[in-house]
C-alpha cells in the first residue's frame, strides 16, 4: 500500500454547491485537515456534507457562520476517513465567497 501525503484546493466558491474533493478509484483518504475561509467583507454562511457513494450523504457542518476575513478549520486536529468515491461538497450562502483547503493521506 501506498502512503502519499495531497493538498487540494478550491477558490471562491459561492452558492452553487461545488465538489472540492473525491476520493479516486481504490483509494481510502484520511482527511488531517480541512479549512474553510471567508474572502469577502461580509459574514458568510456554510454547509460542508460528505457524499458518501453508499448514499448516507451527512453533513459536517450546515450554516455555520463564518465572520468576514476568517476562517474555519473543520476538523482542528481530528480525522476521517473517506472510502472510494466519497466527495467533501460545499457551498455558502454568498457568490465567491469561499476558498477551501484540504489536505489529505491517501492510502492505495
Amino acid at each position: 500500500m501506498a502512503n502519499i501525503f495531497k493538498s487540494y484546493t478550491d477558490t471562491a466558491i459561492g452558492t452553487s454547491e461545488a465538489t472540492v474533493y473525491t476520493v479516486a478509484s481504490g483509494t481510502v483518504a484520511v482527511v488531517i485537515g480541512l479549512n474553510v475561509s471567508n474572502i469577502t467583507g461580509n459574514q458568510i454562511n456554510v454547509d460542508l456534507r460528505v457524499d458518501k457513494a453508499t448514499g448516507d450523504d451527512v453533513y459536517l457542518v450546515k450554516n455555520i457562520p463564518i465572520p468576514n476575513g476568517t476562517s474555519f478549520e473543520f476538523n482542528a486536529g481530528n480525522k476521517f476517513v473517506l472510502q472510494t468515491g466519497d466527495a467533501i461538497k460545499i457551498v455558502s450562502d454568498t457568490a465567491s465567497s469561499v476558498d477551501v483547503l484540504i489536505s489529505v493521506l491517501e492510502q492505495t
